[in-house]
């Protein structure tokens, strides 16, 4: 099977887990984001794929190949570190032609491959210059051309974008976009940041509590959670979860909240377990601030968040829950003030007593 295949990947420092037995499937030109907490193993898991740490048991296989008994230079594998980690005294065109050399790779082919590389990532201006005379971005760029250059299987990218500011990390994403296009291999990208993830990735893997929570396409993820980790994890700001009980209807379920407000969702009845408790989660797009006479809840207003196009209202409840709504751009809310809210009960989820979630039929 081509691409890569973990099999019960499991890995502990010093008795400690880290990773729990594993599995994954990866396609041959995929681009996987790795998603999650500080301590989630993700990290871990791409240096295991690398051959940067050993597991403890399981299998990593690449193209119907087992690489977890072969050296790091072996495996057909590039990795692009956080930390750039380029050499100093070396030029752009030395610190690209270094790992080549040492493969005996001939000096007319190394040159072809470098001129391929920097025409790619359009650094052709800067092969003579040292590290220190370039930016934070041309240096990240320099750091993916040297993992090209070796025509890897599979490219591993450890937070490439971490230590850039803002504006060059976007415009340094977007270049990431394009060149996922041009080359013939697949990428896994661990990141902290859930823009690169959702923007970049075909498929993201969340991490939480030594094993993989959920893995399915950005927006998957975003509309359709696992559960109740992946929900408050993935998404800016984290969904509201509130707990509910659930009430007599009909094929879809209807729940109260804490005040006896009534919201009809559209998760069917038959799917969720029986008894036990229910949390509903709510994103901020599905409450909205409501003067009409249509609010399901009233709260005091702790924070007005102003973004342009819309603000943000972080809210707490009479029992102490707190609750994210959004409002106009131009509100005109201040903290201390109450307000009525209104949920949109078909767009909500319900997360049963292990976390586990629930979601309308087809979305």
């Amino acid at each position: 099977m081509p691409g890569l295949q973990l099999r019960g990947v499991s890995k502990a420092f010093k008795g400690t887990a880290v990773l729990d037995a594993v599995d994954l499937d990866v396609g041959s030109r995929e681009f996987i984001a790795f998603l999650g907490p500080s301590g989630s193993g993700k990290t871990t898991l791409l240096r295991i794929i690398a051959g940067l740490e050993t597991a403890d048991s399981g299998e990593v296989v690449l193209d119907d190949r087992r690489i977890d008994v072969l050296g790091p230079g072996e495996r057909d594998v590039a990795m692009v570190f956080q930390s750039y980690a380029l050499y100093p005294h070396m030029s752009v065109r030395e610190n690209m032609a270094f790992g080549l050399r040492n493969a005996k790779v001939a000096p007319n082919e190394i040159e072809r491959l470098i001129a391929d590389a920097a025409r790619v990532l359009e650094i052709e201006p800067l092969l003579e210059r040292k590290p220190a005379q370039l930016s934070g971005g041309q240096r990240q760029r320099v750091a993916i051309g040297r993992a090209i250059v070796k025509k890897p299987r599979l490219f591993l990218l450890d937070e490439p974008l971490s230590n850039l500011d803002a504006a060059l990390r976007l415009r340094t994403r977007v270049e990431l976009a394009q060149l996922r296009q041009r080359v013939e291999a697949g990428v896994i990208m661990v990141t902290h940041d859930q823009a690169e993830a959702m923007t970049l990735a075909d498929r993201i893997v969340v991490f939480h509590d030594r094993q993989i929570q959920q893995v399915a396409a950005p927006m998957e993820i975003y509309l359709r959670p696992a559960n109740k980790f992946v929900a408050q994890f993935v998404g800016s700001p984290a969904m509201t979860i509130l707990p509910v009980k659930l009430v007599d209807g009909g094929e879809h379920a209807a729940v109260a909240l804490g005040n006896g407000a009534r919201i009809e969702t559209m998760v069917p009845r038959a799917s969720l377990p029986a008894g036990g408790p229910l949390e509903i989660g709510l994103r901020s797009e599905h409450v909205r601030v409501a003067s009409d006479g249509t609010a399901a809840l009233e709260a005091e207003v702790v924070l007005v968040e102003r973004l342009g196009d819309r603000s943000l209202v972080y809210a707490r409840l009479a029992d102490g829950g707190e609750v994210t709504a959004e409002d106009k751009g131009t509100s005109v809310l201040k903290a201390g003030e109450r307000v009525g809210l209104a949920i949109d009960g078909a767009s909500a989820h319900l997360f049963g007593p292990d976390g586990t979630g629930f979601h309308r039929a087809g979305a």
